[in-house]
């Protein structure tokens, strides 16, 4: 295959695929592959300092969230890191679990009344219910727990939650 075809199929320049070409019959297959392979990246955290913020966060901070802990590191500390650099460094530490690998929370339902009238629930809310024709009011809805249908609703000039307790 000609260089100007492969460049063109693999999206390079002819020059980058001559140069390809070239290391692939001096070194073989592993010519082609990037020097910098097997190399640590030259923006990796230095291991010392990331060891430092685990310990700080894991004394003082261990009940934070990341983005907390960040702010205190970088505060407190003078250490700046990124928030995803913290969530990261803690959730390997155990210090943080994200929230899709934390079991569910399990809530209870509450069993209803059995007799009707034992327990009213009252909710209101406040809004312009009838738009320009009246003033702003409350709307007050009474819920029996019992059997769940509303058994009353109310309309109030002012907010009255306070004066029903």
């Amino acid at each position: 295959m000609k260089p100007g075809r492969a460049a063109e199929r693999l999206g390079l320049t002819v020059r980058q695929i001559e140069r390809l070409v070239t290391r692939y019959r001096e070194h073989g297959l592993q010519g082609v592959a990037s020097g910098k392979r097997g190399r640590p990246g030259n923006r990796k955290l230095d291991d010392a300092l990331a060891q430092r913020a685990v310990s700080i966060i894991r004394e003082r901070y261990a009940d934070f969230g990341p983005t907390l802990a960040r702010e205190k590191l970088e505060q407190c500390h003078g250490i700046r890191l990124a928030k995803e650099t913290v969530r990261h460094l803690t959730t390997e530490a155990g210090l943080w679990v994200p929230r899709r690998q934390r079991p569910p929370k399990v809530y209870q339902p509450r069993a209803r009344r059995s007799c009707l009238g034992e327990l009213i629930q009252i909710d209101g809310c406040e809004h312009r219910w009838f738009e320009a024709r009246a003033p702003q009011c409350t709307l007050l809805v009474y819920v029996d727990d019992a059997t769940s249908p509303a058994d009353a609703a109310a309309f109030h000039a002012q907010r009255v939650d306070l004066q029903l307790l």
